[in-house]
């Protein structure tokens, strides 16, 4: 048996794990279906996701975390072990060195909830990183230099934002507004307006498909299916891209703030440096039609978006296992 070093994105929406000298491995929805009466755990990830809101009232569809956070630890360590046995972790590895990525400002609480998870699987060490550095550290940027990078890393139910240098962080903030907030945003705009109520399902679909945040982004349109509220029958209508920018505008300005925040309280060097070097956009939410424009406007620096950035804390992960002992000083 060998001892392996393994990473982990540890998302609210996705759980990815990249195992070292084998690249990303795992890539799938944090999801867990259980039985109600028996908390018999019955599919996990993307079989799971497919149940969502299409349950019989004996078997639940779990997220198991929230916000960034473990909400129900039970499920999270279920969750985990399938996961790790399934890119051969335990059967391949004994005891594996995992390093896993959180947000910047969890309580101790939340990391020892996080460690003990981890332990439980079998891991030999447990090193906790902060979600920004991976995703800057996997979007590309020289972070070990003195000078400053700035990232805002979007998840499901964080968004990090942190400005680093000297391979650390030097100024951040972390909101629980992301991903899962847009989606919800979208059920409530529909609910008041159309009287419609969809699932967390089809506002996804909504977001990807015609969702913009930019006033010159996309237009376009898509019908969406849901309950009518008032004759409890399937009820059609159809939905555009202007709406969906009003839907969003709140939960998108929060994280506007926040970056400006992080921004107001910059050294002024390394914020000349920014300005050259512009903001890196990392996470799923960072696909979001028309938010670097609209950032780059509100910011007034540049914002480009990761290559893969959805990828970017996962692949950063990796390069940390390759640097280990030297970049895990925060071993927990």
């Amino acid at each position: 048996m060998i001892s392996k070093d393994i990473g982990i994105d540890l998302g609210t929406a996705n759980v990815l794990i990249h195992v070292k000298g084998r690249g990303v491995v795992l890539d799938e929805p944090s999801v867990v279906a259980i039985e109600n009466e028996s908390k018999r755990v019955l599919a996990v990830g993307e079989e799971a996701r497919r149940m969502v809101g299409r349950t019989p009232g004996n078997i639940i569809a779990i997220r198991p975390l929230r916000d960034g956070v473990i909400a129900d630890f039970e499920i999270t360590e279920a969750m985990l072990k399938y996961f790790i046995d399934r890119v051969g972790g335990r059967k391949w590895y004994s005891h594996p060195r995992i390093l896993i990525c959180a947000p910047t400002n969890i309580t101790s609480v939340e990391q020892k909830a996080i460690r003990e998870a981890a332990e439980r699987c079998g891991a030999k060490e447990v090193f906790l990183e902060e979600e920004p550095k991976a995703a800057a550290i996997g979007a590309g940027m020289d972070i070990f230099q003195p000078s400053g990078n700035m990232v805002v890393d979007i998840g499901g139910g964080t968004t990090d934002v942190a400005v680093l240098s000297m391979g650390d962080v030097v100024t951040a903030s972390s909101i629980k507004i992301a991903g899962d907030k847009f989606d919800s945003a979208i059920m409530k705009y529909i609910k008041n307006k159309y009287k419609l109520l969809i699932g967390e399902r089809t506002s996804e679909d909504i977001k990807v498909n015609i969702g913009t945040v930019y006033p010159y982004g996309r237009e376009e349109e898509m019908d969406i299916r849901g309950r009518d509220m008032v004759s409890g029958l399937p009820l059609t209508v159809t939905i555009n891209s202007t709406e969906i920018r009003e839907a969003l505008w709140e939960p998108v300005s929060s994280i506007v703030a926040a970056a400006k925040s992080v921004l107001e309280r910059t050294p002024p060097e390394l914020s000349a440096d920014i300005i050259d070097r512009g903001v890196i956009l990392t996470g799923g939410g960072a696909m979001l039609n028309g938010l670097d424009e609209l950032m780059a406007e509100e910011l007034k620096v540049p914002v480009l978006i990761a290559d893969d950035p959805m990828h970017c804390v996962v692949k950063g992960t990796g390069i940390m296992l390759d640097n280990l002992d030297k970049v895990a000083k925060k071993k927990l």
